[in-house]
């Protein structure tokens, strides 16, 4: 399947290549640890365990944290 990654960040976008099923194996596809982004879909935040469907587009926001 095709997900549509926006890397806040890098303020990108990419087409990727997803043979996985949930969130947690796109991000270890990408190399991104999970505890420093918010997954987004659809104006909402999403968990590790979400089902991905093809041509979602998926948003990952940058964790800020600091005292």
């Amino acid at each position: 399947m095709k997900i549509t990654v926006i890397q806040e960040r890098t303020n990108s976008a990419q087409i990727v290549s997803f043979k996985g099923k949930i969130v947690k194996e796109l991000l270890w596809q990408l190399k991104i640890n999970s505890e420093t982004v918010l997954v987004v879909r659809n104006n909402e935040v999403i968990i590790e365990d979400e089902l991905l469907c093809d041509a979602d587009q998926i948003k990952l926001l940058s964790v800020v944290s600091g005292g």
